[in-house]
């Protein structure tokens, strides 16, 4: 497996320009050199020919005259020469008649030598020949190696019409003359060039290296980095992470894409969790109305029940009720007719006990009775207004004996509703009892009416001592009662409650607490009364 360092993309991007990098040097290198060594050699190879001409113009009229140590002194003059390894004259058999080694004279060369092989590989040796065929480079010795330049040696007129010696005349070649070039300079020069343009391409790779590490650092590693660190905090949920690369590049680009993503990430993903914390508090709230409702269905199941037993157990005990309360009063006043004794006097109290509490049972037995009436009522476009005067003028007694301060707020314009007034002000009175009885030292109690497009709305506001919370879901249920003793029945808001429920309204205690408690009436505006109500508002609001 591939080690993890060399999987990264700048490590990658390094190596790959290095490797083209030295390749192109490698390149240019071999190009170099091989321009070099062509140059040095076209240049040896010219020194070489200049030397063989020199020597030939040289020994032009000596060889005329035939004055062999004039000759012999040229060439051994000229070999001593710096790079000249030897030089030699064969005659047309290859018998070498000049060299500047003296114990080569009279020897024939071999024609199948490498020095020899240039000519006689031919079939014909032509008068010139290019310069590329006069020259062979070959090792003489285990790491020494020279160049030979063959340059022919023409029969010219001179020659065959020399005194001392006749040639003839259609012979074009008299002989050759073999100039020897050592190559050790020439090679020395080469191979230092080859070692510095190495060592050179080598600093220069490894310079070129270096500044490539640094800039592809700078401007690809160090952004990518950013960049995958950006998408690491994405995925962790940091949606608020920016990476911070402010180039112009493509790197730049996609920086400035991967904020513009995470923003708009940021954006769906707060909206998805608003809208599922609002999903979560509308399902909490409809499972708030499901329960009241469910609550407001089990109380209406528990008033039918009891309204259909009370109205058998009302009927049943109305008329023993009835004459107990009769013959009580009855024996209670004939008794007071005798004279006045102790035993008359504890009597009279016991049948005026008897009187008092068979009144009090008739009492229950009526609020059963009002509590068990069934019907659709007398429903009628009625002024809650004047319903609620109505209530409050029954319980101005009670607000004097209890010195309670009463205060009106109601709406400036008339609201009117659909109902049974009779119905409407019996629960109106229970909740305004009930409110007085709660403030037996006194305070205020206020009266609001107002209404929305829907519904008239009615609060009653007192400054009692409050519902406990353990009573608080129990207030609404038959025969509760906090009063204790022998104060209340437990029907009075239990009668309001099916009253206001069977007219499809609402009604609950909106607040409660040490210093008081207020109970919210609804009850629903029709099409008709909406009307109504919309007419007389625009009345006001010109008036």
């Amino acid at each position: 497996m591939q080690p993890k360092f060399f999987q990264r993309f700048s490590v990658k991007l390094i190596l790959i320009i290095s490797g083209i990098i030295l390749l192109n040097l490698f390149v240019y290198t071999f190009y170099n050199i091989t321009k070099l060594k062509k140059d040095l050699t076209a240049t040896e190879t010219q020194n070489a020919y200049n030397i063989s001409d020199i020597i030939k113009k040289s020994t032009r009229r000596s060889m005329s005259l035939n004055r062999r140590e004039d000759i012999y002194h040229i060439i051994n003059t000229i070999g001593t020469e710096q790079g000249v390894e030897k030089i030699r004259i064969y005659d047309k058999r290859g018998v070498i008649s000049y060299s500047t080694d003296s114990l080569e004279v009279g020897q024939i060369v071999d024609t199948k030598d490498e020095s020899c092989a240039v000519c006689h590989s031919r079939t014909d040796l032509p008068a010139t020949l290019p310069m590329n065929e006069m020259i062979r480079i070959y090792t003489v010795k285990p790491g020494k190696k020279v160049l030979g330049l063959i340059n022919p040696i023409r029969n010219e007129k001179d020659c065959y019409t020399a005194e001392c010696h006749v040639h003839e005349k259609d012979k074009e070649i008299l002989g050759v003359l073999d100039v020897m070039m050592s190559t050790q300079k020439m090679d020395n020069i080469i191979d230092a060039n080859i070692q510095s343009t190495i060592t050179n391409a080598v600093l220069l790779t490894i310079l070129i290296s270096i500044s490539l590490i640094g800039f592809i650092t700078m401007l690809v590693n160090r952004p990518l980095s950013q960049i995958q660190k950006g998408i690491g905090e994405l995925s962790d949920g940091n949606l608020d992470y920016k990476i911070k690369v402010k180039t112009k590049d493509e790197l730049g680009n996609v920086a400035y894409e991967f904020n513009n993503m995470a923003v708009k990430l940021d954006t769906a993903y707060k909206e998805i969790k608003d809208w599922n914390e609002t999903l979560n508090n509308k399902v909490k709230e409809k499972n708030e109305e499901l329960k009241k409702i469910y609550e407001q269905i089990t109380q209406i199941e528990k008033l039918a029940s009891l309204g259909t037993l009370s109205a058998t157990v009302a009927h049943e005990l109305n008329n023993p009720l009835e004459g107990i309360l009769t013959y009580s009063k009855l024996i209670a006043k004939k008794i007071g007719k005798e004279p006045e004794t102790e035993e008359n006097k504890k009597n009279i109290k016991f049948l005026n006990l008897i009187s008092d509490e068979s009144a009090r049972c008739g009492k229950i037995v009526k609020d059963l009775l009002l509590f068990s009436k069934e019907g659709e009522g007398e429903y009628s476009f009625c002024s809650i207004q004047a319903i609620l005067e109505r209530s409050l003028i029954i319980i101005n007694h009670h607000l004097e004996l209890n010195k309670i301060n009463l205060v009106k707020s109601f709406a400036p314009v008339e609201v009117k509703a659909e109902c049974d007034s009779q119905k409407i002000e019996q629960a109106l009175i229970a909740i305004l009892m009930n409110a007085v009885e709660a403030m037996n030292e006194g305070g205020r109690l206020e009266v609001k009416l107002s209404f929305n497009d829907t519904e008239a709305i009615i609060r009653v506001i007192d400054q009692g001592k409050g519902i406990s919370e353990k009573d608080l879901p129990h207030i609404f249920e038959p025969f509760f009662s906090t009063k204790g003793g022998n104060k209340g029945t437990g029907l009075g808001l239990a009668v309001a409650y099916g009253i206001i429920i069977k007219h499809k309204g609402r009604i609950l205690v909106e607040e409660t607490s040490l210093n008081g408690t207020t109970f919210k009436i609804t009850l629903p505006l029709t099409k008709k009364s909406k009307e109504k109500q919309n007419e007389q508002q625009s009345e006001y609001s010109y008036s």
